[in-house]
């Protein structure tokens, strides 16, 4: 019997967990810099936590959700998203207390589970990075997050980005909204695809979120949820404005732009890479406040806004534009060694000190011919090569090749042991 990997999910073999890792480090470099700190939730929570917080007229609840009953008969679900997992450990764990902690920010990284159509960039196990700031509602901190979002887009390479933004206002700006909508939709329903008919009187701000062309063309001409803020709303919609003219942040507002989930309010936000050789546009992060999440929990009454990067769609990008292709080769030296056991045995204690002192080493383990370890060596990527032999070993000496420029020089072993990083900074660099 042949064993197959199920349907929707993927190996990361080692020529592309390099990437992973480089991804990951630049955003716990980045979320460091804004105080954020990590947080490690269960792959697997109750089902009601992700029922209740996705809303149940949402596709993570009513099409995507694996789930199943445990032997204890609880209903579990492997978690579709980071956001309802983490806001169950703020309020178990009830770091809502200190006030002077406010607001409590985290970041997380792992994967996610949906069942959907496998294609390039979504998986049915897929991964991502996402942060939550729970505790304070200012438009500030709106402006911060989506800040730090684009400034690790930019560490990772990527420059031609796009912020896309909106508001939903607080409940009675949408409680209105969602009257003057349904009246808008109940004139088209006939035309309208089967999903936005069964969501137009559940949820009929989801509608504007269908990907159906002809829903799209309907919804065009929808009344904007801008002309519908309350006072309050408004003002809080032009100082996020404001801050993000003085961030000098390239970005538009999208009124019809409403976000996968139902918890969401306030400030919404989608970021987009435009790079000249992209054929369109790709949308590698998406978030926004959600002040109610919390209470819908079982918690206090607690603001919160955050964001989740899809990690596969993110490094299909980086590839496409070649902003990772430098990262394979990271090892430093590797020892060519021919001859007797006491060779090997040498060789064996130099690569063993040599990476004592952090250089990324590896050796011949079969003593081959020359030819053939530096092939090995060549396709290792390595930086330099250190030749050992019986005639070297015998001398107390050992060959250095800097397999860049191709120079060789001799050196004395016992130097090797006693200033080496002095030698490679000036043979190698």
């Amino acid at each position: 019997m042949k064993f197959q990997k199920p349907k929707g999910t993927a190996d990361i073999l080692p020529v592309n967990s390099a990437k992973w890792n480089y991804v990951e480090k630049c955003a716990r470099k980045i979320f460091n810099r804004y105080c954020f700190k990590e947080i490690r939730t269960p792959i697997f929570e109750n089902f009601d936590i992700f029922a209740r917080s996705a809303g149940d007229t949402s596709d993570v609840v009513t099409k995507e959700m694996y789930d199943f009953y445990d032997k204890g008969d609880r209903h579990i679900a492997l978690r579709p998203e980071g956001t309802a997992g983490v806001v169950r450990a703020y309020i178990e764990n009830k770091l809502y207390a200190p006030e002077e902690d406010k607001p409590y920010k985290v970041f997380y990284m792992g994967p996610m589970f949906r069942y959907e159509r496998p294609q390039a960039g979504r998986m049915r196990e897929f991964h991502q990075i996402g942060v939550e700031a729970f505790g304070e509602d200012s438009p500030e901190l709106d402006v911060e997050v989506m800040m730090m979002a684009v400034n690790l887009f930019k560490s990772l390479g990527l420059n031609d980005l796009h912020l896309v933004i909106n508001t939903l206002g607080d409940k009675t700006t949408r409680d209105n909204y969602r009257q003057a909508l349904i009246d808008y939709l109940e004139p088209h329903k006939t035309e309208l695809s089967d999903d936005s008919q069964e969501r137009l009187y559940k949820n009929p701000l989801r509608v504007l979120d269908s990907k159906d062309l002809q829903d799209q063309k309907i919804v065009s001409e929808a009344p904007s949820i801008l002309d519908f803020l309350t006072d309050d709303a408004k003002a809080r919609w032009e100082r996020v404005l404001q801050l993000l003219d003085l961030s000098q942040i390239n970005y538009s507002v999208d009124a019809n732009m409403v976000r996968g989930l139902d918890y969401y309010n306030h400030t919404i936000f989608e970021i987009e890479s435009h790079d000249e050789s992209l054929s369109n546009g790709a949308t590698i992060c998406g978030g926004g406040r959600y002040d109610g999440l919390v209470a819908e929990l079982g918690g206090p009454e607690t603001s919160g806004f955050g964001f989740g990067i899809g990690e596969e769609r993110l490094l299909l990008l980086l590839d496409k534009l070649h902003l990772l292709d430098d990262l394979a080769n990271n090892l430093d030296i590797y020892v060519v060694n021919l001859g007797n056991d006491q060779v090997k045995s040498e060789t064996f204690k130099l690569v063993n000190y040599l990476r004592n002192l952090n250089y990324a080493v590896d050796f011949d383990y079969r003593q081959r011919k020359m030819k053939a370890q530096f092939k090995s060596a060549e396709q290792k990527q390595a930086k330099c090569v250190l030749i050992l032999g019986e005639k070297e070993l015998n001398r107390h000496q050992i060959k250095l090749k800097n397999l860049i420029d191709q120079t060789e020089t001799m050196l004395n072993l016992l130097d090797v042991y006693t200033k080496f990083k002095d030698i490679f900074n000036k043979y190698v660099g």
